[in-house]
């Protein structure tokens, strides 16, 4: 691919180099630390015992001096990689200058909103920074709607992950987040997604998209549903902890009208599934539609640099100042290093290589699921894929403990992925965007080899 000469300066190109398995004696000490001092919530590093020592572009090194490939970028954060050089220019200027101004104007803050508005669509007049994290986002986007509309419910997805904080938390459907914290906000009522390999509907898996669509039709236009008009429907253009479910278009575009038609502000959430992620800056954009709010954060900060916002249409600017405020919505550190990789993505067509790429790999992936009695379906667009992992092709019951064994086999032998899913069935691969062609299939063929040795009974 013509970007890879480019995007290999910023990588180890000779990873994965592992010189002892991991967790090796530095992060086996490191380790026992956190655990005894960090809270028991601490998950990451015990699905890959690891303690990271510095990040380049596509690569992890580890304190032991073990690379890894990085096919996880901190659940999508490093969009651009680690330490990407032009990105760190222009952060290390900010730090030089001034690092926190609340909303009161600046240069910096200027050149973000300038940056994000070359990418938005034009009918997303207004943007607005939040807190520093996707969940603030989401409560920003949720309260506009409700100011707006003096609606109070919410109708969100099953499958949905929108962050962990009230509201957002109560839009998010995984129970153990949940667990043991009693009811969640009121007003929000789930329906199903368009998940055609577990098709929820028992309709034929071709009619999955427009029968979820339809769904929402019929719970809004039913008096007896037991839905009650609400402020605001939200989903995630790609549904990412969920399972890497990609809707089609006519979902999406479906979804739109009706939202229209019922006067209900339409919410896309992008914080995984945006900023290049898909191949396309937003992922709805391939459903051809506009949302009338858009909420943004991970790969937003350029490299991890904390930062949220929301876009929306200029007719929802109608909340007076000082309804909604915060400390940290004006981090120039992450405005500098946002702005600067926006227009790194555009000047250098990271989009273009991330959906070829993406073809790419979808190519060795079905190869995979064609091939293999346990891969029950295979999913990706753009820089976002997942393999379904099932005990049996026929039944399709979910395998979480293969899916674990995958990122515990793939991390020891030099790559880093996530898990998720409805069952927590399913590998998930969050590559930077600046991955090679060339690191990439390594790490599908290390996959790979890992899934054939979990079939063989080789890997537990």
């Amino acid at each position: 691919m013509k970007q890879d000469k480019l995007f290999a300066k910023l990588s180890h190109v000779d990873a994965p180099q592992i010189k002892i398995t991991p967790p090796g004696p530095k992060s086996q000490e490191i380790l026992a630390y956190q655990a005894a001092n960090e809270s028991s919530v601490i998950s990451y590093s015990k699905g890959m015992p690891m303690a990271m020592a510095k990040g380049k572009g596509a690569t992890i090194e580890d304190v032991d001096g073990n690379i890894y490939i990085d096919m996880f970028s901190g659940a999508g954060v490093m969009a651009m990689g680690h330490g990407h050089p032009d990105i760190l220019k222009e952060a290390h200027a900010a730090i030089d200058n001034v690092t926190h101004t609340l909303d009161i104007p600046s240069p910096i803050r200027q050149k973000m909103v300038a940056s994000l508005k070359k990418v938005l669509p034009k009918e997303l007049t207004r943007v607005f920074f939040g807190g520093p994290t996707g969940s603030d986002a989401v409560e920003q986007a949720i309260k506009l709607a409700k100011y707006n509309t003096g609606r109070h419910g919410v109708i969100a997805f099953e499958g949905a992950y929108h962050g962990m904080t009230g509201m957002a938390l109560a839009l998010t459907c995984d129970s153990s987040h949940r667990q043991g914290l009693g009811p969640q906000f009121p007003g929000v009522q789930f329906l199903p997604y368009p998940y055609e390999y577990r098709n929820p509907f028992g309709c034929p898996d071709e009619n999955v998209q427009i029968q979820a669509a339809e769904n929402l039709e019929r719970v809004l236009s039913d008096s007896h549903s037991g839905f009650e008009k609400p402020a605001a429907v939200i989903l995630e253009s790609v549904q990412g902890e969920g399972g890497t479910i990609i809707p089609a278009p006519v979902f999406l575009q479906r979804v739109r009208e009706i939202c229209t038609k019922h006067d209900i502000v339409m919410i896309c959430d992008e914080i995984q599934a945006g900023i290049g992620r898909t191949g396309k800056m937003f992922a709805f954009e391939h459903g051809d539609i506009v949302p009338d709010i858009v909420t943004m954060s991970k790969a937003l900060g350029g490299l991890g640099f904390p930062i949220s916002a929301i876009a929306y249409r200029e007719e929802l600017n109608t909340w007076p100042a000082g309804l909604t405020i915060g400390t940290f919505r004006g981090n120039m550190i992450a405005f500098a290093a946002g702005s600067a990789a926006l227009e790194w993505i555009q000047d250098n067509d990271v989009l273009e290589h991330a959906a070829g790429l993406g073809e790419k790999c979808m190519e060795k992936l079905k190869e995979l699921e064609n091939s293999s009695s346990i891969v029950g379906q295979v999913r990706g667009l753009g820089m976002m894929l997942a393999i379904e992992m099932v005990k049996d092709k026929e039944t399709r019951e979910p395998a979480g403990d293969f899916a674990k064994l995958i990122r515990k086999h793939a991390h020891q032998r030099g790559v880093m992925i996530e898990v998720g899913g409805h069952h927590g069935n399913v590998a998930r691969l969050l590559p930077p965007l600046i991955i090679t062609e060339d690191l990439a299939m390594k790490g599908l063929e290390i996959i790979a080899g890992v899934i054939k040795d979990i079939e063989d009974g080789k890997a537990s």
